[in-house]
């Protein structure tokens, strides 16, 4: 009995060893960049449909992994008996059994209510715009993406109300770009006895083309040659020392970037879709991204998803358009965590 107990012993014990050496310290390596890989794929491909869904005119819906929890355990038991029969005859039975188990536990949370609000429709705050620009996020980008109005000057838009973005606004985004790529940006928060107070300011303006473009934005701005300007929300500035950025909300990005996708001719002549940009405003402005659309699952994606019996994607090796979604993905953050904008305020300007 013992010769055959032995393999069958060890056996177990080399199955128990083996589910062991998973648990305890060794797991969370592993875990973690598990469950991190999975879930920010997953977020990827969520925000990509909702991307796509809002431009077929369906409700964008979020779930959240609020949580993962992440159990294990190992049992094992060996069994051994010998009967003696009346006959004089002994028989030997061995048993035993292993047994390695996990049972992770996923939580999911529905994007709804006041979170949707806070995540979704509440604008961007100014200063987290002009923070990811002095972060050396390219500033016509960010104002692009981020903004509908500075002091006035309008950026594009599309869908229902599509227009065109103000020549100013272009030229203006541009020559903050100029004036970033020489750090003749800066930037301070300050306590004041209302709360506190964002200060925008020009560094020295020793080169010639640093002076020229900060004249420039001073011009465009409407704003006097001060050393410091106020940065606040809303539209229209209140006097000539004050930058006001109406910024856009989570959902507004969304759309914007819902028209980058490429979708089929047939699909705006039917009637499913509407068109993107206004005619010849691509000239204008660089769209955000690009987003292809196919019959077929692409080969190599960045992040794809199916809808609708169509494949919608972003190039693997289209960086301009992954660097884009991956801004976009910290807007999110942005837009939740940020210092919520002020309520806004009617302004009618009068000719």
């Amino acid at each position: 009995m013992m010769r055959i107990a032995r393999p069958l012993l060890l056996s177990l014990a080399t199955c128990l060893l083996a589910g062991c050496a998973t648990l305890g310290p060794q797991s969370i390596p592993r875990d973690r960049q598990g469950y991190s890989s999975a879930i920010g794929e997953s977020w990827k491909e969520q925000t990509l449909l909702n991307i796509v869904r809002l431009r077929y005119a369906d409700a964008p819906m979020f779930l959240d992994v609020s949580s993962v929890v992440a159990s294990y355990s190992a049992e094992g038991q060996l069994d051994a008996g010998v009967n003696f029969p009346s006959q004089g005859s002994a028989n030997s039975s061995v048993g035993g059994y292993g047994r390695f188990t996990t049972k992770p536990t996923i939580s999911y949370a529905p994007l709804t209510g006041d979170k949707f609000t806070q995540s979704l429709l509440r604008p961007i705050p100014p200063v987290s715009v002009f923070q990811m620009i002095q972060a050396g996020y390219p500033a016509d980008f960010i104002l692009g993406a981020t903004t509908r109005a500075i002091n006035g000057r309008y950026n594009r838009s599309a869908g229902i109300n599509a227009r065109r973005a103000d020549p100013e606004f272009i030229e203006l985004a541009n020559a903050f770009r100029r004036i970033q790529q020489s750090e003749g940006l800066g930037m301070r928060i300050e306590q004041r006895e209302h709360g506190e107070a964002t200060l925008l300011f020009f560094r020295g303006e020793a080169n010639p083309q640093l002076a020229a473009d900060v004249d420039t934005v001073r011009r465009l701005l409407g704003i006097r040659a001060t050393p410091e300007f106020n940065l606040v929300y809303g539209s229209v500035q209140r006097g000539d020392t004050e930058i006001a950025i109406l910024t856009r909300s989570m959902l507004e990005i969304l759309m914007d970037f819902s028209n980058c996708i490429d979708v089929p001719e047939a699909h705006i002549t039917s009637g499913r879709t509407y068109a993107g940009y206004p005619p010849g405003d691509g000239a204008s402005v660089q769209r955000l991204a690009t987003i292809h659309s196919g019959d077929a699952a692409p080969d190599d994606a960045y992040a794809a998803v199916r809808y609708r019996g169509s494949w919608y994607w972003i190039d693997d090796h289209d960086m301009a358009s992954k660097r884009a979604f991956a801004f976009m993905m910290m807007f999110f953050s942005l837009a939740e965590t940020g210092k919520t904008a002020p309520p806004p305020v009617l302004t009618i300007g009068a000719d």
